[in-house]
């Protein structure tokens, strides 16, 4: 899947690109508005939290520095059998899973309070009044989807593809 972010002016040309995707066969489960003060009219595909927070990669990051951090006190723990501590590889194992979930759920926390970091490049064009339109597509329909936007509403600015699309939303 590609996610592909479209700056449209007005919210009835907004309306008119989701209906036309929607024909596309793009579901609106595939389809986030976001607009300033989050005042996306009730008939578009509103983004949610995990497009408009940085929860995604803060899950991930996490996860690394938590998964790290447990096997790191897994092996350390391991060292110190001398001292009459048992530990063997499978408690090694469950300490490094139980430091990337903590580490996950505390970056995850944090991460819905943080805007994603991604859509800075858009916040002048939401500011101004414009809508934000993000298309998840699958990579075969990129340049599909592009092109019909791009042919049917020139008033719509291609802002580009992102690398590749998060694996959790």
């Amino acid at each position: 899947m590609q996610r592909l972010y479209f700056v449209i002016p007005t919210v009835q040309s907004c309306r008119m690109i989701v209906n036309e995707l929607l024909l596309a066969r793009i579901s609106d489960k595939q389809m986030h508005v976001m607009a300033k003060d989050d005042q996306v009219p009730r008939d578009l595909p509103q983004a949610n939290l995990l497009q408009t927070s940085d929860f995604v990669p803060a899950v991930e990051r996490g996860i690394t520095i938590g998964g790290g951090t447990g096997l790191f006190a897994g092996i350390l723990a391991y060292s110190f059998q001398s001292a009459g501590l048992e530990i063997g590889g499978f408690a090694i194992l469950a300490i490094c899973l139980a430091g990337g979930g903590i580490g996950a759920w505390i970056a995850g926390m944090i991460g819905v309070d943080v805007p994603n970091t991604q859509l800075k490049p858009f916040m002048p064009a939401l500011n101004a009044g414009s809508l934000l339109l993000i298309v998840d597509v699958k990579r075969s329909r990129v340049t599909e989807i592009e092109e019909m936007i791009k042919n049917l509403h020139p008033e719509a600015t291609d802002h580009g593809v992102e690398a590749s699309l998060p694996v959790f939303p």
